[in-house]
């Protein structure tokens, strides 16, 4: 009996229908079809693949974004998913731009091996941790920008206003703006800055509450994802969460130490040349798990004798502090790695096989 050939499928995914595709294992074209972004659509997609052959894997754009409830059913269902880069500018201006294309191409960067990321499962404490984390942040933004009108109002207010408020520190000034009583006669300036001056201050103590219970709900995701974290020397429930999120709830997809320090932006990179060798900060990776490690290694440089005791020997060898920040990153991203590796309890479910 004649075996089934085995084929390799691509996405190209939007916000309405995602394009797919299936090629064989010596890249011919087989087919290519539009499945709405709905329940029935994944089912439907699903479907169509296997009568082409057997599945080998699924490389999908944007599994991040619109590709995320395809990624999570399919996961769900045991199609090993490959992540794929969207193509480079030069790759598209020579091959053209459709859906089609697009999805053809996916299925190929798994096929000639140039696609091998797995992507982030975001079915567990981790993608709890990222939605609660989008809350906080956009809370933080609101609150600065609160202080800094009511700064900016208070500069410019009528004298009375003005020297009774300039010299009071943030805590009290709020806590003076939320009491007052600004009067009525909204027709005279000083009322009226004051009546602004007052709900400015009010929306800064909600912003506040929101983010304090924010941070009470992300300790306790975290503790429970990867208990260990939070002990580590300088790092917070800002900097935790946040490489949580970098790692995904299947942190086991990161190979190796170094597999998450490249991840994070924080292996050197080589920039040897003739005589001269050395290296150079990473400028790629995921940036905020970058600042995350900065982060930390400037809390360790101020408050742990050991990291300070380092970075006086290395600047005695001649290292330069942004070489001896790499070298902290580094340091950092192995030791969060065990614990994001060892200790984690976020993850779920099996890994997906073909």
């Amino acid at each position: 009996m004649s075996q089934p050939i085995e084929v390799i499928g691509g996405i190209d995914t939007h916000t309405d229908l995602h394009q797919a595709a299936v090629i064989d294992t010596i890249g011919r074209h087989l087919a290519t079809e539009a499945f709405p972004t709905t329940p029935a659509g994944y089912r439907d997609l699903l479907e169509w693949l296997h009568p082409h052959g057997q599945v080998l894997a699924v490389g999908m754009e944007g599994t991040g974004s619109f590709g995320t409830e395809l990624s999570r059913y399919r996961h769900a269902h045991q199609i090993a998913v490959i992540e794929v880069d969207r193509p480079d500018r030069r790759a598209r201006r020579t091959a053209g731009k459709s859906d089609p294309i697009d999805a053809y191409a996916a299925a190929t960067a798994v096929l000639a091996g140039r696609a091998t990321g797995t992507p982030k499962h975001r079915d567990g404490a981790v993608e709890a941790i990222r939605g609660l984390r989008v809350v906080r942040a956009s809370a933080v933004r609101a609150r600065t920008q609160t202080i800094n009108q009511i700064k900016s109002l208070i500069i410019t207010a009528p004298a009375e206003v003005r020297e009774a408020l300039r010299s009071l520190t943030i805590i009290k000034l709020v806590r003076r703006l939320a009491a007052s009583r600004p009067g009525t006669d909204l027709a005279a300036p000083a009322t009226a800055v004051k009546v602004a001056l007052k709900r400015l201050a009010k929306r800064y103590r909600h912003l506040s509450e929101e983010i304090t219970e924010a941070d009470a709900e992300l300790r306790g995701l975290i503790t429970r994802a990867a208990p260990g974290l939070l002990a580590l020397l300088g790092v917070g429930t800002e900097t935790a969460g946040q490489l949580l999120v970098t790692a995904g709830d299947n942190p086991d997809r990161l190979a190796s130490e170094a597999s998450f320090a490249h991840l994070c932006a924080a292996a050197p990179v080589p920039a040897s040349s003739g005589r001269t060798e050395r290296h150079r900060l990473n400028r790629g990776g995921d940036r905020q798990a970058n600042r995350a490690l900065h982060t930390i290694v400037l809390v360790r440089m101020r408050h742990d004798p050991r990291t300070r005791n380092y970075v006086a020997r290395r600047t005695l060898e001649g290292l330069k502090t942004k070489d001896i920040f790499r070298c902290l990153k580094c340091f950092v991203a192995r030791e969060v790695y065990r614990h994001l590796t060892s200790g984690f309890n976020g993850a779920s479910g099996p890994s997906p096989t073909a």
